[in-house]
């Protein structure tokens, strides 16, 4: 989530004091209470994106609690819904019919005497397990106050509101500083309702008939893949490879990503209700190589009609994020992507992401770009767009893309068919000196060999998402540049063709 354990727990003695002081002021009852307002008076909305989710002010981090429920998409996330740094955690919320267009909501859970509301996730309790009434909305999250506690509170109104349960916490452990982040689904197979919950450098699960008592099943992550930093915001979830139901087990990770900071590992396996029995696979595996892709979790509830796993990561990173040159709101989420499993090259399975059909509805045309020499201009005027590029790439050869601008901003990719790289270098790619740690060469496996490359590429006022071959690998990375990248340079592929789509703004 969030922070190291040192600054967790300085921050919830800073919160009982602020906590005595808001009860003299009912401020936990009342978030417009001057105290905390943001005495930011800047209105620096250069960078907000055209097409990516952003909270309409201050600050953001984890989505959480992501869950649909007629027709709509329910984003929950972490907020501070005074200032645009961390602190204070509620949930925000929006909804939206097409995961695309999103309408902001009032804070959904808001932080009280007990603590913050950290990172969880929400489901829809159709046979009233729980009691709160048949087919309520249940939100499962982390109370983080002097300890971190697994509590509920619950909505009779599509999430519109919610009633914190009475009888919280419903999960505790006085032995374990962090103990959060609880991703919580019914299983059929078992009939009860499993949680993953992150428990400092393992991710330990419970059961539970009624949401309320919960009972350890087991643990993971002893001795197996990357322990750099505490793991968090843990997803586990089916998905079928070959015809064969595989379990994939997401576990945040901060510090300890390939590129530094903080990223998002994965494990696949079985899961037979009680234990997650891991594939062996050359871990860590990531689900994405870019500096800002973070505590990605996903859609519960998704109608088996549909059949997607769709996920939305945070996109930015701990080593940077309340630095980052955005004044009014900090922070937003990537573009909502469907997890599928492939094949590496190898033979073995990877997680593959691509993005969702639904960015059709805001696409113009597709052009096709032509031009005698390896440079174009892109009239894109003040749109985010896409380009798809299909390269054939040599076993030996390097290829490079040059997004750039006539500010002398740029942003290079890199497909190293000899190494069997992927890298993307933002070093010049606009502003960067607001953190030693943003101007980067991230590296990753290409985890493709062929020399047919397709490398699909999504452009934002403050972003790169860059695909290769369907999802077979990724990268996600902000960017500050003055203006819209519009010029490309294609070089070291032995040919290649080039299209372009422009999207309207969802604003």
């Amino acid at each position: 989530m969030k922070r190291t354990i040192k600054n967790k727990i300085v921050n919830s003695l800073v919160l009982s004091i602020i906590g005595g002081i808001c009860l003299l002021s009912a401020c936990f009852d009342d978030y417009s209470n001057e105290y905390y307002q943001d005495n930011n008076t800047y209105n620096d909305e250069a960078y907000r994106p055209f097409i990516h989710f952003t909270p309409q002010k201050y600050w953001m981090n984890d989505p959480n609690g992501m869950i649909y429920l007629d027709g709509e998409y329910h984003f929950f996330y972490q907020h501070n819904p005074y200032r645009s740094f961390w602190g204070y955690m509620s949930w925000g919320h929006a909804v939206s019919k097409d995961l695309i267009h999103w309408e902001h909501l009032p804070v959904a859970i808001l932080a009280d005497k007990s603590g913050d509301i950290f990172s969880g996730s929400s489901v829809i309790d159709k046979d009233n397990t729980a009691g709160f009434g048949a087919n309520a909305m249940v939100a499962i999250y982390t109370s983080s106050g002097a300890r971190q506690n697994q509590a509920l509170a619950y909505s009779l109104d599509k999430g519109r509101t919610f009633t914190k349960y009475e009888g919280n916490p419903v999960l505790t452990d006085p032995n374990i500083i962090d103990f959060r982040d609880p991703k919580v689904f019914w299983h059929e197979a078992s009939q009860k309702w499993i949680m993953s919950l992150a428990t400092t450098q393992t991710i330990t699960f419970y059961g539970s008939k009624n949401l309320k008592e919960w009972e350890k099943l087991s643990e993971f992550g002893e001795g197996i893949g990357a322990h750099g930093g505490v793991w968090e915001c843990p997803d586990l979830f089916p998905l079928i490879h070959n015809g064969q139901t595989k379990w994939i087990l997401l576990v945040s990770i901060n510090p300890g990503a390939p590129n530094g900071g903080s990223g998002t590992q994965y494990f696949i396996g079985d899961f037979d209700g009680i234990t997650f029995e891991a594939d062996v696979l050359p871990y860590p595996l990531w689900l994405d190589y870019g500096k800002d892709n973070y505590a990605g979790v996903t859609w519960n509830n998704i109608p088996d009609s549909d059949g997607r796993r769709i996920l939305v990561g945070w996109m930015s990173n701990w080593e940077y994020a309340e630095t980052v040159p955005t004044m009014t709101w900090r922070n937003g989420g990537t573009l909502p992507r469907v997890l599928t499993l492939k094949s590496h090259p190898d033979g073995y399975p990877i997680l593959a992401s691509e993005f969702v059909a639904e960015l059709d509805g805001i696409g113009e045309e597709w052009a096709t770009l032509s031009n005698s020499g390896e440079t174009y201009q892109l009239e894109v005027g003040n749109k985010a767009y896409q380009l798809e590029m299909n390269m054939l790439i040599p076993a030996l050869n390097v290829a490079t893309v040059t997004l750039s601008n006539d500010a002398n901003e740029e942003f290079v990719i890199t497909i190293d068919r000899n190494a069997g790289e992927f890298k993307t270098d933002r070093t010049e790619s606009g502003r960067t000196n607001f953190s030693g740690n943003f101007p980067a060469v991230s590296i990753a496996p290409l985890n493709v060999n062929t020399e047919n490359i397709v490398l699909s590429v999504i452009v934002d006022n403050n972003s790169v998402e860059a695909i290769i071959n369907g999802g077979m690998v990724q990268q996600t990375n902000l960017i500050f540049p003055q203006k819209l990248y519009d010029a490309i340079h294609i070089s070291g592929a032995s040919s290649h063709s080039l299209k372009l789509r422009k999207f309207n703004s969802i604003h």
